[in-house]
Parts: structure tokens; C-alpha cells; sequence
């Protein structure tokens, strides 16, 4: 009788820790009694998402779906999850309804967001994204495979013909042609392949890839003159810009344009008293008794020494101050 009683008890006892077992597995697993906190998201659809799904990041399950409420203010629905304390979500992290296989177990998934944002605290609402509903996906496929079956149905023996007719008469009709064409591409693709003829020699003539080289490297070399010719050419702007050097002196010193200006005014002073006759020059320039009496002078200088071959050097001082006298 004792051990009739504690087999039934053990069975019992069995029986319990099975039942429990089950009725955890039912209501989301042990992981609804541990700490954690919740994080929601609203979903246009949530494909047969059921309380209790897992709730994975990169793969790794990181809590449970708590909870799952259709909500009217945004015409969406709203699911709660219950993530494990030590799990961190950012603010920016996106919820996806994903499914394992075609026919797996719906899951949350979310993914780590960008680094350096604040992180999710209880009761942030997560960003969604959909993923394609798989039954609209079957859907199209049907539609597609109907399509393409009633196309083919189309196709009967005799439009195939149709279609197919002219073609195959045309071959008929120029097959010397068409194979007297085919052997000249043979011919010439092998002449090709042989390195024969120009482009034949385009493609394997050594000399002619080192000549292409050399220019192309010359190229190069031209090409990094002129960048660092450019960008001395820039330095030299910029230090003009900078009022540096002899050209960035004259164009930004005030004081040289300030003398400059005093120069050219005073210039055009002298030009000015030259024309109206003032002064030596302007006399010069402008008498003209002064220009007969030169002229005047020139011309006895010009007799005084015509004959100054034949006399001596005091003869010729003499004749030529009695000339100009």
C-alpha cells in the first residue's frame, strides 16, 4: 500500500512539471516571468504574428512578443515587446515581421540601428518596415504563371509557321551566301588569332603595345607638369591676391597708387604747359623764330665747312666763326 501511494504520487508529481512545462511554452516560455522592459511598433500588417513569437536581433532571440492591439488612431497595429534587460536597442533600430521559411514561425526582427544614437528607453515606439506580404507575392505569381500559360496557348502550330516561315525560307534561299560568309569570318578571326593583319597586329605586336605604353606614360608625366604648373600658377595668384611680391605691391599698396596717380597728374601738367608754349621744352617745341634761327644756323654750319679740306686747322676755326658771325 506505501508504494502503491508514492508511485501515485510520483506520477502525479510528473504529470504537474509536465503540464507546467506546457502551459509556459503556451503562454510565451519562461521568458515572461524574467525582467526586461517593453519596446513597441505599429505595422500595417503583421502576417499571422501571434503573442509569444520570438523577438530576434541578428539572429539571436532577444525577447518575446508581449502583446498585439489593433490601433485605431493610426490605423495600424500595435505590438508590444518585452526585451531582455541586458539587450540594447537604439532609437533608430527598425522592427520587421519576418517569417524563418514558407512554412516557418513568424518573428520580430530588429536590426542595431546607427551607432552613436541615443538608446530606446521603455515605451519607445520603433520605426517599421514591411516586409512583401507572402500571400500578394503567391498572388502575383499566379497571375504571372496564368499569363504566360495563355500565351503559350496562343501559339498554336500554324502562327508558329507563320512567324517562322519567312525566316526559314530566307535561309533557304541565301544558304551559299550565308556560308561563304560564315568561312570569311572563320578566315579572318584565325587570321586574327594568328596576329596577321591590322588588327591582328593591334592586338599581339609587342612594339606597338610599349609604343601605346610610352605615350600613355607620357601622357601621365604631361599631365603632372601642367597639375604642378597650375598649382604654382595658383600660388602666385594668392600670394598677388595677398599683396605679396612686386605685381601684389602695385595692385593693392594705396600709398603706390596714391604716388602713381600724383605722377600721372603731374605729367599731364608738363604736357600740358608744353603744348601751351611754357618753359624751355614748350618753348622749344612751340617757337618758331627759335626753329628759323637753328635752321638758319645749320645751314651756315653746312657752308662753313665746305671747303675745310683745303685749309688748315686755324684757317678753318677762322672761316668757320666768320661764317657764323
Amino acid at each position: 500500500m506505501k508504494n502503491s501511494l508514492e508511485t501515485r504520487l510520483g506520477i502525479f508529481v510528473a504529470l504537474a512539471v509536465i503540464a507546467a512545462v506546457l502551459i509556459l511554452e503556451i503562454v510565451g516560455g519562461i521568458e515572461r516571468f524574467q525582467r526586461g522592459y517593453e519596446l513597441s511598433a505599429l505595422f500595417n500588417t503583421i502576417q499571422d504574428l501571434k503573442e509569444g513569437d520570438r523577438v530576434k536581433m541578428a539572429g539571436v532571440e532577444v525577447g518575446r512578443v508581449e502583446q498585439i492591439r489593433l490601433d485605431e488612431t493610426n490605423n495600424k497595429v500595435l505590438v508590444t515587446m518585452k526585451l531582455h534587460k541586458d539587450v540594447k536597442v537604439r532609437t533608430d533600430s527598425l522592427a520587421t515581421v519576418k517569417f524563418t521559411g514558407l512554412l516557418g514561425q513568424n518573428f520580430v526582427a530588429l536590426d542595431f540601428g546607427t551607432a552613436g544614437s541615443p538608446l530606446a528607453t521603455p515605451g519607445t515606439v520603433l520605426t517599421s518596415a514591411e516586409q512583401p506580404d507572402l500571400s500578394a507575392m503567391m498572388a502575383k505569381i499566379d497571375s504571372v504563371a496564368t499569363g504566360v500559360e495563355n500565351l503559350t496557348k496562343s501559339f498554336t502550330g500554324d502562327k508558329i509557321d507563320n512567324l517562322l516561315g519567312p525566316f526559314t525560307d530566307f535561309l533557304k534561299a541565301n544558304r551559299a551566301p550565308l556560308t561563304l560568309t560564315i568561312a570569311n569570318l572563320q578566315a579572318v578571326s584565325s587570321q586574327i588569332a594568328q596576329g596577321k593583319g591590322t588588327v591582328g597586329k593591334l592586338i599581339y605586336d609587342e612594339s606597338l603595345y610599349n609604343s601605346a605604353y610610352a605615350a600613355v606614360t607620357n601622357l601621365q608625366d604631361t599631365a603632372t607638369e601642367i597639375k604642378a604648373t597650375i598649382a604654382d600658377a595658383r600660388k602666385v595668384i594668392d600670394q598677388v591676391n595677398a599683396g605679396q611680391g612686386t605685381v601684389g605691391k602695385l595692385l593693392h599698396d594705396e600709398t603706390l597708387y596714391r604716388e602713381t596717380t600724383a605722377s600721372m597728374t603731374n605729367l599731364k601738367e608738363i604736357l600740358q604747359k608744353i603744348n601751351q608754349g611754357q618753359g624751355t621744352v614748350g618753348k622749344i617745341v612751340n617757337d618758331q623764330e627759335l626753329y628759323r634761327n637753328a635752321k638758319l644756323t645749320l645751314q651756315k654750319l653746312d657752308q662753313a665747312t665746305e671747303g675745310l679740306e683745303d685749309q688748315g686747322p686755324l684757317s678753318i676755326l677762322g672761316t668757320a666763326v666768320s661764317k657764323l658771325f
